[in-house]
């Protein structure tokens, strides 16, 4: 049998395209929703706006000094374990991040 691949190819996709117009505006309609499920107070809270005053808040991490067995990089100015040292030139110390 030869098949004539230049004809239109008939699926079940043709079948549902056949509904009239006034069937497809009703499932429209049905399948929207006017609810929307985003709270926006809660969403706006989660923005920081720049500039803000932050004056009263207060920090909740501990910071601790630097410890004897810690170093600050002299490249990316960030304190680092002894174990990160990569290389000491002329005294300066750099971690093994801005060594590479």
């Amino acid at each position: 049998m030869a098949t004539d691949y230049d004809a239109p190819r008939r699926n079940e996709s043709d079948e549902m395209t056949e509904d009239s117009l006034e069937e497809l505006k009703a499932r429209r309609n049905e399948a929207q929703s006017g609810a929307v499920d985003v709270d926006e107070s809660e969403t706006a809270e989660s923005f920081e706006l720049p500039g803000a005053d932050l004056s009263g808040e207060e920090l909740t991490v501990r910071v601790l000094p630097k410890q004897a067995d810690e170093f600050t990089c002299s490249r990316c100015f960030l304190v680092h374990h002894r174990s990160r040292l990569a290389d000491e030139r002329s005294g300066r110390l750099v971690c093994r991040d801005c060594a590479a």
